[in-house]
């Protein structure tokens, strides 16, 4: 059979709903995706205030026990949870600094963490390093670092105390040096 020009006009009108449907598909799905887009948005942000909320929460876990240790282990006098400080638009955070003058003329910086990892050691030699320049007024102290963590691998640890660092965990709600007998913490 032959297509006539009506069978042509047919088609074609059928070619062209066709084409408008899913041009309005198209449409559609360009809109979820822009949806999608910013719901995923808004789902990072609030992951991201929730990471900072449970660093907050272990921060807030560790300092009774880091005080305690701080001020009875090591004769610290002053002990400041979450410390900030800014010279020449550069920033250092510290979450805990505890310090004394006089015979011991000693500091402590400790990095406290939910979960540690390698970044974490690296992490908090970096503060160590660039201590003295945010805090001039103890540049004379020995300095000591303390990676505070809950979650913590063996081979972690070791590796932190080969590095001169003293280790803290968590145990019985409570954290505790975890450290051997012997062990010689570097100064800084």
């Amino acid at each position: 059979m032959a297509t006539t020009s009506e069978d042509v006009w047919r088609l074609l009108a059928e070619l062209t709903t066709a084409q408008k449907e899913t041009d309005r598909q198209l449409k559609e799905n360009a809109q979820q995706q822009k949806e999608t887009d910013k719901q995923l948005k808004e789902l990072g942000k609030q992951i991201g205030g929730l990471g900072a909320k449970f660093g907050s929460f272990t921060e807030g876990l560790a300092l009774p026990s880091m005080e305690t240790i701080l001020r009875q282990r090591f004769g610290m006098e002053v002990v400041s949870p979450s410390v900030r400080a800014s010279k020449e638009g550069k920033h250092l955070e510290i979450d805990v600094l505890a310090y004394t003058n006089g015979e011991l003329n000693t500091a402590y910086i400790v990095e406290v963490k939910s979960h540690a990892r390698e970044e974490s050691i690296t992490q908090l030699k970096s503060i160590l390093q660039r201590f003295r320049r945010f805090f001039p007024e103890h540049k004379d102290k020995k300095l000591y670092g303390i990676l505070a963590a809950v979650d913590l691998s063996p081979e972690l640890r070791e590796k932190i105390l080969q590095e001169g660092l003293y280790v803290a965990r968590i145990h019985d709600q409570v954290f505790e040096l975890d450290i051997p007998d012997n062990f010689p913490p570097q100064t800084y």
